[in-house]
């Protein structure tokens, strides 16, 4: 065996994915995202993000033996099964390869970030943040968006060589400083610590204003660096859903370059859960912001509780979706959400899917959900899934049971 062997396997999971994708359902899909995500009235859209426990499925063992061909042998396995649950999950016809991105060799802002392991198999790691005096943020180092072009082209070419006549090869050449690279909150509890960074807001305010400046130009810079080198497309959309609208341009492979205002942007705080309103607002979204308004339409929050916090988040000028989370008030979200905003509501996964299934308890959480956001345009998001307790096939039985109780609510 080896690489006639690996690229053997690849072809006949990306013929079976391709077909995937020609299916009628993943256009009516589009059309409901588009419809839904743009505030006009569709079913409640479902979407389920389980890969944290895609080990416990069966179709998850590889056979490929070269790494590079193992990772995009697991994408396709991933998007095969993905079809078999049942959700709203837009399956599209394309395969990508990441542009090998030129970024400091200690870390993406020039430090070290260390996680110390649990002693025991499964245990939860504890930060070992770089900048442990003031005076360490002084070695950070300014980012900049920058291609290996070389390497880029080597992996690109491996990749339309093994599959490329079954898939087009899409080249995602967006910058590093994407997603949770680019929310801020998420990389300054790893530089600084999450406890650390909250005793910062009371005990050094005006260094932390600094530091948060530091980031947030940082980001910018990296993002209108490869506005002009042309390196945003429209393979760049991000909203922690399906990327679709009426007001922007389909998620499209290999597309022709786009500026920032044509393109979705997924921006959170989860590390900011337990600071106040006005905090968060101050220490985080002032810095957000800037960034998010480069963009065309915004979403907002992953699992942080922002219940209290939505008044701040309307000053986002181009916001579109909220997250409301398990540990939020889905009424009182409701009540500020209204039609302005699609509602994103997470199920806790632990009452959904992850610690039993109970049929009749998720109809009961799911129905109070869905009586709390009448008249709201809702979407339902089962994400954070750990484990299924090795039956997979749950997954399409709570899919076919949340259905048949959001239909009720069209």
């Amino acid at each position: 065996m080896g690489i006639s062997h690996d690229i053997q396997i690849l072809r006949g999971l990306a013929k079976t994915y391709r077909d995937i994708c020609h299916k009628d359902i993943q256009t009516e899909r589009r059309d409901l995202w588009r419809r839904h995500n743009s505030l006009e009235r569709t079913r409640p859209l479902i979407y389920v993000r389980w890969t944290a426990a895609w080990h416990e499925a069966p179709e998850s063992q590889l056979e490929c033996e070269e790494p590079f061909y193992r990772h995009h042998e697991n994408f396709l396995r991933q998007m095969i099964f993905q079809d078999t649950i049942g959700d709203d999950y837009i399956i599209e016809p394309w395969i990508t390869q990441r542009a090998s991105l030129i970024t400091p060799r200690e870390g993406l802002w020039g430090l070290r970030i260390r996680h110390i392991p649990s002693p025991e198999p499964g245990g939860a790691w504890k930060f070992d943040p770089p900048i442990k005096n003031l005076e360490d943020a002084n070695k950070m180092i300014p980012p900049h968006h920058m291609i290996d072009e070389e390497a880029t082209a080597r992996n690109v070419a491996r990749l339309q060589d093994a599959v490329g006549d079954i898939l087009e090869v899409n080249v995602d050449r967006g910058p590093a400083y994407q997603v949770w690279h680019a929310d801020i909150s998420t990389d300054l509890a790893h530089l600084r610590g999450l406890e650390q960074a909250m005793w910062d807001m009371v005990d050094h305010p005006t260094w932390l204003h600094g530091l948060l400046g530091f980031m947030r130009d940082g980001v910018l810079t990296t993002h209108e660096e490869a506005e002009s080198a042309g390196d945003w497309h429209l393979c760049n959309h991000q909203n922690q859903a399906m990327s679709y609208a009426k007001e922007l341009a389909d998620p499209q492979a290999n597309s022709e370059s786009v500026e920032r205002n044509q393109l979705w942007v997924f921006v959170a705080a989860q590390e900011m859960a337990q600071v106040s309103p006005e905090m968060h607002d101050e220490f985080m979204l002032r810095y957000q912001m800037p960034i998010m308004e480069k963009f065309g339409l915004a979403a907002y929050g992953c699992c942080e509780d922002l219940t209290h916090k939505i008044r701040y988040l309307k000053k986002i000028p181009n916001l579109r979706r909220i997250a409301v989370t398990p540990s939020a008030d889905v009424r009182k979200c409701a009540e500020q959400i209204q039609q302005d905003y699609v509602l994103s509501w997470r199920p806790n996964p632990s009452e959904m899917i992850c610690c039993g299934f109970d049929p009749d308890h998720i109809r009961k959480v799911v129905k109070n959900a869905m009586e709390a956001c009448i008249g709201c345009h809702v979407d339902i998001t089962l994400k954070d899934v750990q484990t299924v307790q090795n039956r997979p096939e749950n997954l399409q039985k709570w899919v076919k049971l949340v259905r048949e109780i959001t239909d009720e609510y069209v």
